[in-house]
């Protein structure tokens, strides 16, 4: 390539990190090419971009964003999918990927311009989505004022049990 590509592409890539949530970096030997585009298409629909670079344009990239300690997972095929809208969603679908084809490997990543191992990215995988922890947010907001309701709707069915059995008192007497 020439110098004018590899300069432009640099500048991608370090576009790319300045506006990515998080990044993760795979070898992707051993897939086949359906796997690949099975993968390209999940990825796509959770708005992470996935693509393979030269592992010297991801280096220097890295360097002008600020990114200190890549270099140790650029050895070998690199791909890298960058979390464009969540951080937790590329490290989601690769890790199921990695899963169902057993033949990709997750080297390390970037979060917050900071390089994190494999099992930190592992770690990402399991934290649950973005909906997910509204929700949870949603109904630990809802339990005190529930609780509150329940607590009343009790005050009010036992004075209605205590005036029905004054009612059938005073018909007995």
């Amino acid at each position: 390539m020439s110098k004018q590509t590899n300069e432009a592409i640099v500048q991608e890539i370090t576009q790319k990190f300045a506006e990515a949530k998080g990044a993760v970096l795979i070898d992707y030997r051993g897939l086949t090419v359906n796997q690949d585009t099975e993968l390209r298409k999940k990825l796509r629909a959770a708005g992470v971009d996935y693509r393979v670079y030269k592992n010297t344009l991801l280096s220097i990239a890295a360097k002008n964003q600020g990114i200190e300690g890549l270099d140790q997972y650029l050895a070998g095929p690199t791909a890298i999918a960058f979390g464009m809208v969540d951080a937790v969603a590329a490290p989601k679908i690769l890790r199921d990927a990695i899963k169902d084809f057993k033949k990709m490997e997750i080297k390390g990543g970037v979060l917050d311009n900071k390089v994190i191992d494999a099992k930190q990215v592992e770690a990402l995988a399991d934290l649950p989505s973005k909906e997910q922890l509204l929700a949870m947010l949603v109904r630990g907001m809802q339990a005190p004022i529930t609780g509150l309701v329940n607590c009343l709707q009790g005050n009010i069915r036992n004075l209605v049990y205590v005036l029905e059995a004054i009612r059938k008192q005073k018909e007995g007497a």
